[in-house]
């Protein structure tokens, strides 16, 4: 009996596979990205305890315990990179997450289906865009030379700002184009969300004499207020993840006090310098503290009430 049930599910699986092996073969590519270059590094994490030779391997190399944490945590640049790290995800985190909600709650009050999608289209292409076009993008719209945004500043009355290398408004660059390259990709989970809502809450709503606004305030967002939390949680997780891309195409050395973070000083030390042992450890501890940040948040979110991952 037991090996027919076996036997019937082999089949099933074959059968499945046979069926859906197209969209198997899509999923291919990307599995296989995510296997080598997310997966099996963690298996080699282990070079953050030894002292790594390149010409020696990772099993070559001696163990040095934790000489290399305690490298990262003695070196007088790791408060600094700290603090700016935590500093512009906290501001990517308390201004632009609410962003793409609000652009998805707007974007699905349009009445006019077409209008609404092309709407759609438009904000969301700045995704695919590389952050080294957007950089130099960033660099001539903000130049204090000729940059659009110079000269609408002094037909103004204002002296031009150099924006790409003044430490006050450097990160507030870092943040406005994060915003604007993500919101629209951002804002299609919740358009997602927005879809399952269902109709008849909008229908009793009228019925109630609801405008608008209290339609959106009392049924659209308690409807996707479990997706806002998840997506959240997500967000807090990778906090320490200040999209290296887009820091390392934009910042210069004239920036370095508010711009440098983890992933470029890890960069220019453990890198370039081939401390790979303390990139490695880097990396390591960023990964530990985003664990334990969302493992908290969860439970704070499930103590409460809400929606969690786990």
């Amino acid at each position: 009996m037991k090996k027919g049930k076996e036997l019937k599910t082999r089949r099933g699986i074959g059968y499945v596979l046979r069926k859906y092996h197209n969209y198997y073969l899509m999923l291919l590519p990307g599995l296989i990205f995510v296997i080598l270059f997310l997966y099996l590094p963690i298996l080699y994490n282990f070079i953050a305890f030894k002292d790594y030779k390149i010409f020696m391997g990772p099993f070559g190399s001696p163990w040095c315990g934790l000489d290399n944490f305690e490298k990262l945590f003695r070196t007088p640049d790791f408060i600094r990179i700290m603090r700016n790290t935590f500093a512009l995800c906290f501001w990517k985190i308390l201004i632009g997450f609410p962003v793409p909600i609000l652009l998805a709650l707007l974007i699905n009050e349009v009445g006019n289906r077409i209008f609404q999608r092309t709407v759609q289209t438009v904000v969301y292409l700045p995704h695919f865009i590389s952050w080294v076009i957007i950089s130099t993008l960033a660099s001539n719209l903000l130049s204090p030379a000729d940059g659009a945004v110079n000269l609408f500043l002094n037909k103004l009355g204002v002296e031009s700002i150099f924006f790409m290398g003044d430490s006050e408004y450097f990160r507030g660059v870092l943040v406005a184009t994060d915003i604007w390259k993500e919101m629209g990709w951002s804002a299609i989970i919740y358009l997602a969300a927005l879809a399952g809502v269902p109709t008849d809450l909008y229908e009793a709503a009228t019925v109630d004499g609801a405008s608008k606004l209290q339609k959106m305030r009392y049924v659209t967002f308690p409807c996707i207020l479990p997706t806002v939390i998840i997506m959240l949680l997500l967000r807090i997780g990778g906090i320490l993840n200040s999209n290296f891309e887009q820091v390392f195409t934009m910042y210069n050395s004239s920036v370095y006090d508010v711009a440098d973070i983890i992933d470029t000083y890890v960069y220019r030390v453990g890198i370039i310098q081939t401390q790979y042992g303390f990139s490695a450890a880097a990396g390591l501890f960023k990964s530990i503290i985003s664990f334990i940040m969302v493992v908290t948040c969860n439970w704070l979110s499930s103590k409460a009430g809400q929606e969690s991952l786990f």
